[in-house]
């Protein structure tokens, strides 16, 4: 063996106990994909990987998608390359699976970036920005702007690969037990309430809190919380809401589009031969396109359970939406203000959508057509 080559093969051998840390446990195969530098091949070895969800397999649209993703994973590469699911709670709570992945105390994660707003304020503009874009102005910017590069670079700081990985449709504004007819209202409330869309809503008086989805019910049953937003009407109607909060408001100003992403630890990536990685950003281009169409096509039959329930469901007013429009606004500067990333991010989002604007306006048939 020459130095070169003795070089290389320590190389390897240091990057695969590395992973072993981040892979299936004791029992499990470890091995990881190893490409030989010289040669340009080498062996490929079944590769296992532990993921970490922020949602439960049996949430609608997003649980299911994580799932999806494993077996579509699995099945494009032959089972050479396999990832492992776990629910919120089986590794690490939903709410620490971003420092989990970062830490390298699991390898992989399932989740949404506006989770991680509080280390990381940048990190929501690519999970939903108030008033933001739909789907497809959203995804347009991810995939053809400047938004996975930003996205990507923002994450490797901490050791963390990143890819979006599933897009739902437009959220609901919230559940309250009783009709809001004043904007004092919000004043004392405690509300569950997500990303900057609960930022600007502490603007209004309120009290906000961010829980993980499974921690949201028992909190409005025992009045911890006095109302709550989290997803769309299938997702809802499925954690049962409607049992404690008879009043369901639209639409979501907070969420027009949310993506939700695939975490990678940085080790984890880099060791993967570059077939594996293709593979990896394909299927999470497939979950995207399945999350979305799935989740446009089951809200009317959770709608009507929901009216079937008693709840009443409400449109706000153009005088609510003004408000709600004003303190983003104010909330935006706040954080373009004080953080740089924050305020180079949306820049770039706004500029996509100043140019987006146009087109938008003329390929559209107004409301109501």
């Amino acid at each position: 063996m020459n130095a070169k080559s003795g070089i290389t093969t320590i190389i390897a051998l240091v990057v695969g106990l590395v992973i072993g840390y981040l892979v299936w446990g004791t029992g499990d195969t470890t091995e990881v994909a190893v490409q030989d530098s010289e040669s340009g091949g080498g062996r490929v070895e079944t590769v296992n990987i532990k993921m970490a969800s922020a949602f439960n397999a049996t949430l609608p649209v997003v649980g299911p998608g994580a799932v999806y993703l494993t077996e579509l994973i699995d099945e494009i590469s032959g089972g050479e390359l396999k990832f492992k699911f776990f629910d919120p709670g089986k590794l690490v709570p939903a709410l620490e699976v971003f420092d989990a992945v970062s830490s390298g105390a699991v390898g992989a994660g399932f989740s949404t970036a506006g989770f991680w707003m509080g280390k990381m304020p940048a990190a929501s503009i690519f999970s939903s920005i108030p008033f933001g874009p739909d789907s497809m102005e959203f995804l347009s910017w991810l995939f053809q702007g400047e938004g996975l590069e930003l996205y990507q670079e923002l994450y490797a700081r901490r050791d963390v690969w990143v890819y979006p990985c599933g897009m739902i449709p437009p959220e609901a504004s919230g559940w309250f037990r009783e009709e809001i007819t004043s904007p004092d209202q919000f004043k004392g409330m405690k509300i569950r309430f997500f990303g900057i869309g609960g930022m600007a809503v502490q603007k209004l008086g309120a009290s906000v809190q961010l829980l993980a989805p499974g921690d949201i019910y028992p909190a409005l049953e025992r009045g911890v919380i006095d109302a709550t937003e989290l997803s769309m009407p299938v997702i809802d109607e499925r954690l049962g809401f409607y049992k404690v909060a008879k009043h369901y408001y639209f639409p979501g100003w907070h969420q027009q589009s949310t993506a939700t992403e695939l975490l990678i630890h940085m080790d984890v990536w880099n060791a993967l031969i570059p077939r594996h990685q293709r593979i990896i950003e394909t299927a999470c281009k497939d979950v995207t396109l399945r999350n979305i169409t799935i989740g446009e096509t089951v809200q009317g039959e959770a709608l009507e359970k929901i009216r079937a329930a008693g709840v009443q469901i409400h449109y706000w007013d153009n005088e609510f939406l003004d408000l709600f429009k004003k303190v983003t606004d104010e909330t935006l500067a706040e954080l373009s203000a004080k953080d740089p990333d924050f305020k180079r991010y949306l820049d770039s989002l706004n500029k996509f959508r100043g140019e987006f604007k146009e087109w938008a306006r003329l390929s559209r048939l107004p409301p109501g057509y």
